[in-house]
């Protein structure tokens, strides 16, 4: 597949596409707590207008970043998801309607009795409150503070809708507003966590009486969030608002490079540019969830059946991903992919064709 023009995700739009608990910030909100020394202040209104919205979505299925492991007794149909989709963003490729039907269980990041619980939304904003009296001005240089009072004045509308006033900002740690203020945006364009193809593959693996599972928790997404330090935390945030002032560009380039199929392209301009920015936040959201995945994997290469594994995308692209990590372990690796060039699945992975 060709290599399309580079694009600039910044991490906080990466950690919203590789953790599910990320939906629950869009999702509806639960009312938040009375604290009394957090101002109400009645910002002004947005200006009314239309909505920028992301390119219109072609009427084809887009290119599913599907491979196939055989293992000792069953094999597994790997998935790469895009947590916030549209609509418009199905039906799915045939490929992937033919793993799904030859599935006895899928298994995702969260398991869909967590992913559609009520009380993912309470967990989340739960974890993110600010418990010591402080500001989350407090925490903020001058400017990025004045940034997101305009955003928050800007999205208003949006924002009180879902039961959280811009003030309400002021509750919250950095990493927890940072989400917000993502989330938003992809919702403004037409990204939803409701269409995304988690959510829409556990829907109906639940109507056709699938057994499902998850590779990790809620609380444990959470904790890879509320656990970073707050210096990190500031810094997503601040690049959440960067993301924001950039329009849509990066987004729609993201979203048409998912729906293309691109491994290459989505690599190199979401996973290994974000492993030389952020290192660290890298290794948080994806390199040591793929490694603590990859037993769990191989167990399941060793029972009867086939499994479908269904997980953001980031996680089986590039030489991090679990991909190429099987591959590396002997594993015979295909990429499943009728629109795709002919040519190796998981270039210079042992094993892999």
């Amino acid at each position: 597949m060709s290599r399309r023009r580079r694009f600039r995700v910044l991490p906080t739009l990466a950690v919203v596409l590789s953790l599910l608990v990320g939906g629950g910030v869009q999702a509806e909100r639960p009312a938040l707590p009375q604290i009394a020394d957090v101002p109400v202040v009645d910002a002004p209104a947005g200006q009314p207008g239309d909505v920028p919205r992301i390119a219109e979505v072609p009427r084809t299925p887009p290119v599913p970043l599907l491979w196939r492991v055989a293992g000792e007794a069953g094999d597994l149909y790997l998935l790469g998801s895009f947590h916030f989709l549209t609509a418009d963003d199905y039906p799915l490729a045939d490929e992937v309607e033919q793993a799904f039907a030859a599935a006895d269980e899928v298994v995702f990041e969260l398991a869909p009795e967590e992913l559609h619980s009520p009380t993912l939304a309470m967990q989340m904003m739960q974890a993110g409150l600010r418990t010591d009296g402080s500001r989350l001005d407090d925490d903020l240089p001058a400017d990025a503070a004045a940034r997101l009072a305009a955003w928050g004045d800007v999205n208003r509308t949006t924002l009180q809708a879902t039961g959280l006033g811009a003030q309400a900002f002021q509750l919250f740690e950095p990493w927890f507003a940072s989400l917000l203020v993502t989330t938003t945006e992809l919702g403004r364009y037409g990204l939803q966590a409701q269409h995304g193809l988690d959510v829409h593959l556990a829907r109906r693996a639940r109507e056709a009486g699938l057994a499902t599972a998850g590779l990790e928790t809620a609380a444990q997404q959470i904790e890879f969030l509320d656990g970073m330090a707050r210096p990190d935390q500031v810094q997503m945030l601040l690049e959440a608002l960067d993301q924001a002032d950039a329009g849509p560009a990066a987004i729609e380039a993201l979203h048409s490079t998912w729906r293309a199929g691109d491994a290459e392209t989505l690599w190199a301009d979401m996973a290994g540019d974000m492993r030389a920015r952020s290192p660290a936040l890298y290794a948080r959201i994806n390199t040591s969830r793929n490694d603590a995945w990859l037993p769990k994997l191989e167990q399941m290469l060793q029972q009867p059946g086939t499994i479908l594994v269904v997980v953001g995308a980031l996680h089986l692209l590039g030489e991090d991903g679990v991909v190429e990590k099987l591959a590396a372990k002997g594993y015979a690796v295909e990429r499943i992919c009728a629109a795709c060039a002919a040519g190796p699945a998981v270039s210079g992975a042992a094993g892999a064709r």
